[in-house]
């Protein structure tokens, strides 16, 4: 698994993002969006204020594609494949969910304990190589990452914890008013309507998410979204909206990046 650190270059260790695509295979458009950032980023460095000062000032890690067995498998085998490709003696069933397989209420609400199922939240947490990498990465940078964002799609949500719990966020107002910000920063391009909101009422419970998992380590700023469509074509969005897609979530992400930038914990 590759992580791209984007920033420049310091003596000393300098806060930091992260953010990952692709937790789910068949979510094509996810992916997308962290190469058209990673493009961005290094090509707007100097010329865009606003990035070239979040360079300056923090470090983004991209985690471009997160389940890579699994997003090979779309490629080659079934294009609509979401978990990962993990095996297990004794079981035909292949893979487990990742963004049920976090340790945030793990296997309790929307997940699934049958490894058949999409939703299978895997054998324990972090029972899946992949999430065991990020969770890894996240607790060894955790004094310095000060956000965490997770592009999936589709449905039009900027959400954030919890998912695993109807309980509110200790920080929930100000949760709330960052994600408002950032939507209204990407309605501002195309007209695209997002709608934000905790997970567990905006979309549905789900418990093991990322997003939640960070939240409760200490990343304060934990954001997860749910990119277009809002299903006419859901996973299957036609090449036309993948560049609009992308420019226009660069906004709400460039959004939160600024907030947290001035914003540190």
């Amino acid at each position: 698994m590759t992580v791209l650190k984007l920033g420049r270059k310091s003596s000393s260790a300098k806060n930091a993002i992260f953010m990952d695509c692709g937790i789910h295979a068949r979510e094509w458009i996810s992916p997308a969006f962290c190469q058209w950032f990673v493009k961005e980023a290094l090509s707007t460095y100097g010329s865009d204020s606003q990035m070239t000062s979040l360079l300056d000032q923090m470090d983004v890690y991209v985690l471009p594609v997160f389940n890579i067995d699994g997003y090979d498998f779309t490629h080659k085998s079934n294009r609509m494949w979401r978990k990962t490709r993990s095996m297990r003696s004794g079981s035909s069933c292949v893979g487990a969910d990742p963004n049920r397989n976090f340790n945030a209420g793990w296997c309790t609400l929307g997940a699934s304990s049958n490894p058949c199922s999409d939703t299978f939240c895997g054998y324990s947490p972090e029972s899946e190589i992949e999430v065991k990498n990020v969770a890894n990465f996240i607790r060894k940078h955790k004094p310095t990452i000060k956000a965490y964002i997770t592009i999936h799609s589709y449905s039009q949500l900027l959400l954030f914890p919890y998912s695993y719990t109807y309980e509110l966020a200790a920080d929930h107002s100000e949760l709330l008013k960052v994600a408002e910000g950032a939507s209204e920063s990407l309605r501002s391009l195309y007209g695209t309507r997002y709608t934000s909101g905790p997970g567990a009422t905006t979309i549905y419970p789900a418990a093991g998410g990322s997003d939640d998992w960070a939240y409760d380590l200490g990343v304060k700023y934990s954001y997860t979204f749910e990119l277009r469509d809002t299903g006419r074509y859901g996973f299957l969005l036609p090449e036309s909206q993948i560049q609009p897609t992308c420019e226009e979530t660069m906004l709400a992400v460039k959004y939160i990046a600024a907030y947290v930038q001035k914003n540190i914990y």
